[in-house]
């Protein structure tokens, strides 16, 4: 079970590369997973491993007193919901070999998406933590929500994936907070465990409330009203996408907790309100919107949408021949559904066209997609012997007979399925109809053929080979039920074992009876509605009578929006002194009224351990004060820099080294950072406050101040428990086996924050050179660092620029000193930290603080030297270090993540060491520290200086271009007037009687000549 859990996931990750490598092809190597896995869970059917309470249990112990283990545990349920999702989703990966084009981009991330949303569908239902549900349950809506989005560049896609998304979510948090209230009122926080709650489920304190916020979630998932509306909009989504979340995986969600909670949850007065009216509410409403769409993909999910009604009411009922029945139909739901998308989409594909209006004569071009599709609507309509009429039966027999159901309850559910099945008929006949019928009325022009049927090319193997095999399966279990009995009748002897002598079973035949009757007027029925279909839309009325669920949603999004707009305009100004000024004005007010109005403590003080602690605060008051007065920006930043190497000292004199050093580091790496922004700023601070509103800001600095005092001074003297930290020494030598509380605290007791801490950190260098490159790829190509041997020169770039030779000799002879001395100092420091002052990240300050040297002296360039590796590079590899470190105990020894070891080797020349696995999270932390500095440098320093010599350089080019252009006009202006002193007239001596016009035309040509020549000078 864990094995496919993992190689379901290792698939989702090596899509990509496989799709990229090989293309379309390598959607079949993809399937083989799943694939595997159908026939794995299938063995362990025939194997008897499910019988009798059998399952597969799995478990790891992860947070416990937050409920929060690995709990895998695959029972009969799960199992029978497993070859659903594992059995289809193969057959739609193999689809998708035949459908998608060559799009290698695109395709690698939907591959991808589509093996993850099958892996995150399996770990559903074979969670028996509810809250490890949970977790996978919103990430099926996450992938819901990318694969509905396929087709970004669409407004539709986006608008799709996002309503999607927010219905969805929305319902799954509504179901959180059942499920904590459910598990804080009984205690149950597993599956496993509701069958043997002791007491009464009606009895418990607030169950009705909690049922119903569960059920908000289930029905949302499943798309019951009034929130179906997501997925017909859903189908926006490439066809595969339709095939295998919208009829075989994620709304079979809500329909698997459904069925996993009714046998215990249907006494609970909310139960039977909430899942049958709304379900036949939606299994009438959308066959009837059925019947109204033109496009072959909305007929079929407007179909999905009723026939989801029908099973989760029918399965809601919760005894074991409702489960029975609407177990049938949900097997039955996912073979004929999956194979009529799929017919769509071969149709799509082929003809250019879902449209039922351009469709006509396809039967005769495509006989074999014809029949895989009537085959699969027949039986999505009920008729015999296919396996849908099975499972309808068996649900009409169940409600005719239920004894939940006594009375006017089980009449109205029978009346609505009755009427529900008739439209489901018609729809099913609507649907055949106008895919493949020749329509000569419509398209006489060509023997009934429509242009996009007839232009039409091929369906190819790949194309139709999944929804054969599907229908096949529709007509085997049709004439030969027994598979399908046999596993779900093994599920119902494991729940709701049969309390007399008549052995459960799905049958084609169940002799003359009542349900045999309704079938016959069910498809009759529906038969006729669809041959007076053009009666029965004229009696339709043009508006819906309860309106639009999508235009109800729509006007709630707008109404949210413009209310936060409003809420934005009249609390954010656009003032950011207003809004510090606000947050300080409310930490100064509301801790002080709820100390003065509460129970207060009695408060005991000190003034100080020792004199130098008083001078130290003095100083650091003097310069903080000192430092508002301030109009240069250097200088106010290095007097705050100065508060911060006050508090190091301070932390030193109470015995706290770690501290100290960490902030001494953290305050020079700082002044590093504001140092790169600032040089890029005035001097000068040009705004200079009025004197009245430089006194509100000193108050209320003041009051800000005095208030955090009293608060922490009262909230440290509160305490009425012993401190957790008189533990801390012995827990980090007992557990980290290391003598650094500090450290083994970050590292180990509380690794998971810091886990959190570090994933924000490469988040925010990711966010800091976005900003500085924008829309510009911050990647670099990385090298091997390199010795260089020849040349005099103290760094390791070229001096061969004018600014690399004007550097001060001090500045590189000391860089040359330390930058080995601080390298070898942060692996000290790494190194020892486990029981010593130091550790990853005090290490990776000093590396980082070593680099940041290197750049200061030479520029980027000399950092370029230093270490020419991408900086997202080394983000990566430390998250992926630190992650290892929390996982491998789990993965490897069974262990709960972040389980230390220690390994104690003798080493030649140096002797015994210990070695603690917390050591591999720390290099991890070491290398994103140096990562995160190195993607600062890199966008405020190398990718600022850059851009700053781009843009001198632009300038220096615009100099010369102004220049060049007045030398041309200068030479144009002296060609002109040459050119008038030429052809001005000279007094001659000529006989009289001469021809004038000779002369006029040589002094014309000679005129010409010499201006040419003045062009050619001046070019």
């Amino acid at each position: 079970m864990l094995i496919l859990f993992l190689a379901l996931t290792a698939a989702a990750v090596v899509a990509p590369i496989l799709i990229r490598t090989l293309g379309r092809p390598a959607f079949g190597l993809l399937a083989l997973v799943p694939g595997i896995g159908f026939f794995w869970v299938l063995s362990e059917f025939i194997k008897g491993t499910f019988k009798d309470g059998g399952e597969l249990l799995l478990h790891y112990a992860w947070m416990p007193s937050a409920h929060l283990n690995i709990d895998f545990r695959m029972d009969s349920l799960a199992a029978l919901f497993s070859l659903i999702v594992l059995g289809v989703g193969a057959l739609v990966l193999l689809y998708c070999w035949g459908y998608f084009d060559s799009n290698a981009g695109r395709l690698s991330a939907f591959g991808a998406e589509l093996v993850a949303f099958a892996m995150a569908m399996f770990g559903l239902v074979i969670s028996d933590n509810i809250l490890l549900m949970y977790v996978f349950w919103e990430i099926t809506s996450v992938l819901s929500f990318l694969l509905v989005g396929y087709y970004g560049e669409r407004a539709s896609s986006r608008r799709s994936a996002g309503q999607a998304l927010m219905v969805t979510t929305l319902g799954g948090l509504a179901m959180l907070v059942g499920i904590i209230l459910m598990g804080t009122q009984t205690g149950v926080w597993r599956f496993s465990e509701i069958p043997a709650y002791s007491s009464s489920w009606a009895d418990v304190p607030y169950i009705s409330a909690a049922a119903a916020l569960i059920l908000a979630g289930a029905l949302s998932k499943s798309a019951i009203a009034p929130t179906h509306f997501w997925l017909p909009g859903a189908m926006a989504a490439p066809t595969p996408v339709s095939a295998y979340l919208h009829s075989a995986a994620m709304v079979k969600a809500g329909i698997y907790l459904v069925a996993r909670l009714s046998p215990d949850l249907n006494v609970v007065g909310s139960w039977y309100l909430i899942i049958i009216p709304l379900g036949m509410l939606t299994m009438l409403m959308g066959g009837w919107m059925a019947l109204r769409q033109k496009d072959l993909k909305l007929i079929l999910a407007y179909g999905t949408v009723s026939q989801l009604g029908f099973i989760i009411s029918v399965v809601g009922i919760g005894t074991r021949e409702a489960l029975l029945a609407g177990l049938a139909l949900t097997v039955a739901h996912s073979l004929f559904k999956a194979t009529l998308f799929m017919t769509v989409g071969a149709i799509d594909h082929t003809t250019g066209t879902r449209d039922i209006r351009k469709l006509s004569g396809l039967w005769r071009k495509q006989p074999i997609l014809f029949a895989v599709a009537a085959v699969s609507a027949a039986s999505m309509a009920g008729i015999p012997p296919l396996f849908g009429f099975i499972a309808k039966e068996t649900a009409l027999d169940t409600v005719l007979n239920e004894q939940m159901l006594h009375g006017m309850p089980g009449r109205l559910m029978l009346a609505g399925i009755v009427l529900g099945s008739i439209f489901t008929m018609a729809y099913s006949c609507y649907f055949l109809y106008e895919a493949f019928a020749t329509k000569h009325s419509k398209f006489p022009e060509a023997n009934g053929v429509s242009p996009a049927v007839e232009a039409m090319h091929p369906v190819k193997f790949k194309l139709w080979i999944a929804p054969v095999i599907l229908a096949i399966l529709t007509v085997v279990f049709g004439v030969f039920p027994k598979p399908v009995s046999e596993a779900i009748v093994t599920h119902l002897d494991n729940v709701t074992p049969s309390l007399d002598d008549v052995h459960t079973k799905l049958a084609l035949w169940h002799g003359l009876n009542l349900p045999l009757l309704l079938s016959v007027v069910i498809i009759i029925s529906g038969f006729i509605i669809f041959w007076e279909r053009d009666t029965v839309e004229r009696l339709r009325p043009n508006t819906a009578a309860f309106g639009s669920a999508d235009t109800a949603y729509d006007a709630i999004l707008d109404a949210l929006r413009v209310l936060s707009h409003r809420l934005t305009a009249s609390t954010q100004r656009g003032s950011l002194t207003l809004n510090v000024g606000v947050i300080f004005f409310v930490l100064t007010i509301v801790p002080l009224i709820a100390l003065i109005t509460g129970e207060q403590s009695d408060v005991r003080m000190e003034l100080w351990d020792s004199p130098i602690q008083g001078f130290i605060a003095a100083i650091i008051i003097v310069v903080a004060i000192v430092a508002t007065t301030m109009d240069n920006r250097l200088s106010a930043l290095i007097l705050v820099g100065v508060t911060g190497y006050g508090i190091a000292v301070i932390f030193a004199l109470h015995g706290a080294p770690d501290l100290a050093l960490t902030q001494v580091l953290v305050e020079t790496i700082v002044m590093v950072v504001f140092m790169l922004v600032l040089r890029k700023m005035p001097t000068e601070v040009a705004w200079k406050a009025e004197p009245k509103q430089s006194r509100v800001r000193a108050w209320l600095a003041g009051a800000t101040g005095l208030s955090v005092v009293i608060v922490t001074i009262f909230a440290m003297n509160a305490r009425t428990t012993e401190p957790i930290s008189v533990y801390m020494q012995d827990l980090a030598y007992e557990i980290g086996h290391g003598a650094n509380t500090v450290n083994v605290l970050l590292v180990d007791l509380r690794g998971f924050d810091t886990f959190g801490e570090i994933s924000v950190l490469v988040i925010a260098a990711t966010g800091i050179a976005s900003l500085v490159y924008r829309n510009r790829s911050f990647r670099k190509d990385s090298r091997r660092p390199t010795l260089a041997t020849t040349g005099r020169r103290w760094l390791a770039a070229a001096v061969d620029t004018e600014r690399a030779q004007n550097r001060s000799l001090m500045v590189d002879v000391a860089t040359r000193i330390l930058f080995p001395a601080m390298i070898m100092l942060s692996v000290y420091f790494f190194f020892a930290g486990h029981n010593a002052p130091g550790g990853g990240f005090a290490g990776g300050l000093v590396a980082s603080l070593a680099f940041a040297l290197r750049y200061l002296a030479g520029g980027r360039e000399e950092l370029e030297e230093a270490l020419p590796i991408d900086a997202g590079r080394i983000l990566g590899t430390g998250l992926f270090v630190s992650a290892t470190a929390v996982l491998w105990p789990m993965v490897l020894l069974g262990e709960p993540p972040l389980t230390s070891h220690i390994w104690d080797l003798t080493l030649p020349l140096i002797g015994e060491i210990h070695i603690a696995s917390a050591l591999l999270f720390d290099l991890g932390v070491y290398l994103i520290v140096i990562g995160l500095t190195m993607h600062i440098l890199n966008s405020l320093g190398g990718q600022l200086d850059r851009d700053e010599e781009m843009r001198k350089q632009r300038a220096r080019d615009r100099a010369r271009r102004l220049a060049r252009n007045q030398r041309r006009e200068a030479a144009t202006v002296g060609a002109r007037r040459s050119n008038e002193k030429s052809t001005r007239q000279m007094p001659t001596i000529r006989p009289p009687g001469a021809d004038t016009e000779s002369v006029e035309q040589n002094g014309e040509n000679q005129t010409s000549i010499s201006t040419k020549r003045l062009k050619q000078e001046g070019k």
